[in-house]
């Protein structure tokens, strides 16, 4: 049973960390660990495949080595998409504890499920029932999982496995009623039954954090000193249900902004709620890509296109008409990166998107803009 109470309303999710000649930036990373645990909070996020199994490394040097064990709480997830027979799950595990050093897991969670090969892996692989032995083990201490697929999958899960004891969902004002991400229904499902809420993209990957004057003008008439991406956070915040709310930080001044967030939280208001409403009205009139850069998609994608990168660039450009920055990081991309043109099909990148995007089809229409 989980005690909700002494859980951090802020994690520090590790799955954009700060980097630094195109590897993570340890003594950056560090500062970051450290100014968290300072402000009395301590939850951590990592996974098997963030950064391509460089995260959970970096848990063991940030964290695991430098802060006694009973200080922090340390979550990683084990991927479907990585297993093929039953062996596979011990030898996933092994592999991070070992990568972690952590000794064993206070919450573990079967990452992203969805309709599909990943809910059918976990049930083959009999991966439920799996976790309970690793908690009976003492080697998890919560176990649950992360969600992508439909309402009508999420009841079934809690149906069937009622050993679950929090769920980890993508909840953000963009999303409420997004008919692919299904924020809202998700949430409701887990608050009538009281299952403990962990929140994933409050800031729907950085986009909440930088809107156009326009939408910015709305939040700064009300709180003219706060920042956007407070707005998403504190929108998030003010639900019942809700346990922990994971951002990724990518640097110190993100870090600082979400701390002065949670330091003295206050809820909407009902004035603050109507303006988040209308800003999510007018921005869904802006027909946005709608990518998290969660970069599932391009570590094993072999023309090594940076997906993610791509896609912002085609929303800037929608969202700022004439502005010849995002051609200009266009530019730089290709020199380290494969271009949109360079697509040739194989689907890989589809498979493994937890938002369902078209990709194949929108690198062709990112292509005609951006290779020009």
């Amino acid at each position: 049973m989980i005690d909700t109470k002494k859980m951090p309303r802020l994690g520090f999710g590790m799955m954009r960390l700060p980097q630094k000649d195109g590897k993570i930036d340890h003594e950056q990373v560090c500062k970051m660990v450290d100014t968290y645990l300072e402000a009395g909070l301590n939850y951590f996020d990592t996974a098997y495949v963030y950064h391509g199994g460089l995260s959970e490394v970096e848990a063991r040097e940030a964290i695991v080595r430098r802060h006694p064990r009973e200080s922090f709480r340390l979550a990683t997830k084990l991927p479907a998409w990585a297993m093929r027979e039953k062996a596979d799950r011990d030898r996933i595990f092994e592999e991070q504890l070992e990568r972690t050093g952590a000794g064993y897991f206070d919450y573990y969670l079967l990452h992203s499920i969805e309709e599909g090969n990943n809910y059918e892996t976990y049930e083959k692989l009999d991966c439920f029932r799996w976790g309970l032995q690793k908690k009976a083990e003492g080697k998890i201490r919560h176990f649950g999982f992360s969600f992508h697929g439909t309402p009508e999958l999420l009841e079934k899960l809690l149906n069937d496995h009622p050993e679950v004891e929090f769920v980890q969902i993508q909840l953000n004002y963009a999303d409420w009623n997004n008919p692919v991400v299904h924020s809202g229904k998700l949430y409701t499902i887990l608050k009538e039954r009281n299952i403990p809420i962990i929140v994933m993209e409050p800031v729907k990957g950085g986009t909440l954090a930088s809107l156009t004057p326009e939408l910015e003008a709305i939040y700064k008439q009300l709180r003219p000193d706060a920042s956007v991406a407070s707005w998403a956070l504190r929108f998030v915040g003010s639900l019942p249900g809700v346990m922990t709310i994971l951002s990724g930080m990518s640097d110190e001044s993100q870090m600082m902004d979400n701390l002065q967030t949670f330091r003295h939280f206050e809820p909407l208001t009902e004035e603050e709620q109507a303006a988040v409403h209308q800003v999510t009205s007018i921005m869904l009139n802006t027909p946005l890509i709608g990518c998290t850069a969660c970069r599932y998609c391009t570590d094993g994608c072999p023309m090594s296109i940076s997906i993610p990168d791509i896609f912002r660039a085609v929303n800037t450009i929608r969202l700022y008409p004439g502005d010849n920055r995002p051609h200009m990081f266009y530019g730089n991309l290709k020199s380290r990166s494969g271009k949109a043109s360079d697509c040739i099909q194989c689907g890989q990148c589809e498979g493994v998107c937890p938002q369902h995007l078209p990709i194949i089809e929108l690198l062709q229409k990112a292509s005609a803009v951006l290779d020009r």
